[in-house]
């Protein structure tokens, strides 16, 4: 003989009453707590009329009772509908961001969160009436970055506010936000000895647009580098004939491309108050005027005006090997140099050593370090590679001041000893070849470059 489980016990009605009810607070039309609120007055008002025989107390709560019950229920399901907008935007830009409302029927008002024209994300509540329509907004991008832009939160109420459908939460819309690009003058690279074709002059002779030298003509010279000119007044001197020897070739320089490699610092994100440096910044993956954010905005600019220029462009990330592009030209490098920059800052480890091998820069390429230059390590890795031969140019990105920790007595020393030691490796790096600037939006990169391409010479 089998037994089977033994039964469970029923609940009591007010426990599945109350289950009932916040079940049915997740899915359609529901009764708000003001309501039932309500209903329990009106009859409580006629309870006790009835039982103090108080006429005027029943006659109060009759009415309440009877309207609260010929409340109709609204019918329909609102939806709100996210525009579609591209995946990647330029910090800078500003768009029209917007939704549809779908309100369904007896819905009266619907409160919508939507985003500040300033602050794009999950915005503020708005209280609209219930129409439809497009409820739009023009938002503006200032600063970079994976984020939200929009997230339509909604809640729809009937008449008086006695029946909601709601809150639900909105499609979360994502996208990428891609460094802002500022003008800058692309400086001279020196060209590569591999090179065929490019923008620089190249000191051999070639097919290039720019005159080198006019010389006699030679055995497997081309006839279109003839300059008739020249020929002809060296044909007049020797009697007004053609003979070997008068006639003359224009010799021009041979055109080679450059190579530009960014090497940025990602192991770190430092700003003014040093008592924040192992804080994360709260919604944001860096910290606005931080030295990743400054990095960031150099490297993207940077690289945008030399391969405006023709230039060959890479990036290193310095605390992740396998995040950089090898180098490479035209508008679909900026893009994706821009896009790893995005990605690269959101791996910030706050620790770990740098990586710069030689085997990672391409001969004859000219490399620009952006950092805070805050260890040791990396100042090695930087005067290696100028010892190999490689022209290097060091950005600093630490901020000009830094505000002491108030919370230690010890705030003031620390920071005099992070300035000793930071000056003294920026000293080191000069010492040893490596020109130093920080960066003040770019304006002296291409003077340096042109400078040390002369020393070059």
């Amino acid at each position: 003989m089998t037994t089977g489980a033994p039964p469970r016990p029923r609940e009591p009605k007010a426990v599945t009453w109350l289950k009932a009810r916040r079940a049915a607070r997740n899915e359609g039309w529901r009764r708000t707590d003001a309501l039932v609120r309500a209903l329990v007055c009106g009859v409580g008002l006629m309870l006790v009329g009835l039982v103090m025989h108080r006429v005027e107390l029943a006659l109060i709560g009759l009415p309440l009772v009877i309207s609260l019950l010929l409340t109709r229920t609204p019918s329909g399901n609102p939806s709100i509908v996210s525009k579609a907008r591209p995946d990647t935007v330029d910090a800078g830009n500003d768009a029209v961001v917007g939704v549809t409302v779908r309100p369904g029927n007896d819905a009266v008002f619907t409160a919508l969160r939507m985003p500040l024209p300033t602050t794009p994300g999950v915005g503020p509540v708005h209280l609209l009436p219930a129409t439809d329509g497009e409820v739009r907004t023009r938002v503006t991008w200032n600063a970079w970055g994976h984020g939200i832009y929009l997230r339509p939160d909604h809640l729809f109420a009937g008449h008086d506010g006695l029946h909601v459908f709601g809150p639900v939460v909105g499609v979360v819309g994502q996208h990428t936000v891609l460094p802002p690009i500022e003008p800058l003058p692309p400086g001279p690279l020196p060209p590569r000895a591999a090179g065929l074709v490019g923008a620089h002059r190249s000191p051999r002779p070639g097919d290039g647009m720019e005159l080198r030298d006019i010389r006699p003509f030679q055995s497997g010279d081309r006839l279109r580098r003839v300059d008739w000119r020249v020929s002809l007044r060296a044909s007049a001197a020797a009697g007004g004939t053609l003979v070997p020897g008068t006639l003359h070739v224009r010799e021009r320089h041979a055109e080679a491309d450059a190579d530009l490699l960014l090497a940025l610092d990602t192991r770190l994100d430092v700003g003014r108050d040093v008592a924040e440096w192992n804080a994360e910044p709260v919604g944001m993956d860096v910290r606005k005027g931080g030295s990743l954010d400054l990095g960031v905005r150099a490297a993207s600019s940077i690289a945008a005006a030399h391969l405006r220029h023709g230039d060959r462009v890479g990036l290193i990330d310095l605390g992740h090997p396998r995040g950089g592009v090898p180098v490479g030209s035209g508008r679909r490098q900026l893009q994706r140099i821009r896009h790893q920059l995005v990605h690269s800052s959101r791996r910030v480890a706050g620790s770990g050593e740098a990586v710069l091998n030689h085997a990672q820069v391409p001969p004859g390429a000219t490399v620009v370090v952006l950092s805070p230059f805050l260890d040791d390590l990396l100042v090695d890795l930087t005067v290696r590679l100028t010892r190999r031969g490689r022209l290097v140019l060091a950005v600093d990105l630490m901020p000009a001041e830094l505000a002491p920790d108030r919370t230690t007595p010890w705030g003031a020393g620390v920071v005099s000893i992070l300035r000793a030691e930071h000056r003294m490796r920026l000293r080191a790096l000069e010492e040893h070849g490596v020109v130093v600037v920080p960066w003040d939006g770019g304006g002296q990169i291409a003077a340096l470059l042109r400078q040390l391409r002369g020393r070059r010479r």
